[in-house]
């Protein structure tokens, strides 16, 4: 049986895959966001999220119509998966972009909390490694990127996602909660697989998202996999594919492209130099989306 899950965000780039796959999992989805979802049986309720009044609201309302026939007051979600944000640098002054974002997130986990929802899955970021919106040709610290690497950005979105992972961590730490953090990667979407050669004809093009990317359909698997699993208070995971956006393998690859970068441990085959070990261990996550698949 699957969860009612409250979803931010979901006519987002990632969400209007990630929520059709949750509802086709068996999730009952009620999509916050100021745009509209064309997803048949999901209600998008526009929410504007740095209204602390109106995430409690929302957290707290009848996903649609049908509900109103049990002649009940509303049921909590069993779980809030929040992807809402201003996706990147460059769309609203740095200022707004930080304060969209750090707010957006802490009154959606503040009323998560509040109101008794202990599972929240929240979306930080792989610019949280610092090179993605970094001035000018930044190196990264070391490969693999794992979870416990030195996030350092120096951009206001990707410094948002660094506060916002410790918002989560001091919920989970003051209720009891579990609280996942999504480190996604560069979501591609099926018809961006056609960029694919364009990246491997200039390499240096994909340095800034260290030659990795996340499915977004994978990405839906994830979710399902985070919603599904309880226990494990405040984690961090990277949400990435298996293997670099690359021809050659990762280790002959890298030598060519960052030879000061050191290495922490060998990269196997063409292994992604963001990791997923950890999702795919303690999730057991299992893409499906290799790219390869659909660039010859």
């Amino acid at each position: 049986m699957g969860s009612k899950i409250v979803f931010t965000g979901g006519s987002g780039k990632a969400g209007r895959h990630v929520v059709p796959y949750l509802k086709a999992k068996g999730h009952d989805i009620f999509n916050l966001d100021l745009k509209p979802l064309d997803c048949p049986g999901v209600t998008t309720l526009d929410c504007d999220l740095t209204d602390g009044g109106q995430v409690y609201s929302a957290l707290s309302m009848h996903f649609d119509f049908d509900s109103l026939a049990s002649g009940s007051r509303p049921v909590l979600p069993d779980a809030v998966v929040h992807f809402a944000a201003v996706p990147r640098i460059l769309l609203t002054p740095d200022n707004s972009t930080f304060a969209t974002n750090v707010m957006s997130t802490y009154n959606v986990i503040e009323a998560a909390m509040k109101l008794g929802i202990r599972k929240v899955i929240v979306a930080s970021s792989e610019t949280t490694y610092g090179v993605c919106f970094a001035e000018g040709d930044k190196d990264f610290h070391r490969f693999p990127l794992t979870e416990d690497y030195d996030t350092d950005p120096m951009d206001s979105y990707g410094l948002s996602k660094v506060v916002n992972e410790k918002t989560a961590r001091a919920f989970a730490m003051r209720y009891g909660a579990d609280i996942y953090a999504l480190r996604i990667g560069n979501v591609i979407e099926p018809h961006e697989y056609a960029n694919f050669p364009g990246f491997m004809e200039d390499p240096l093009m994909r340095k800034r998202n260290a030659w990795s990317y996340i499915d977004a359909r994978d990405l839906g698997e994830i979710v399902h996999l985070a919603v599904g699993k309880d226990g494990l208070g405040f984690q961090v995971f990277n949400a990435v594919n298996d293997t670099i956006t690359a021809r050659e393998p990762t280790e002959a690859f890298l030598g060519k492209v960052c030879p000061n970068t050191p290495h922490s441990r060998p990269l196997v085959g063409y292994e992604a130099p963001i990791s997923n070990e950890k999702i795919r261990t303690v999730l057991g996550f299992r893409e499906q989306h290799d790219w390869r698949k659909y660039v010859s």
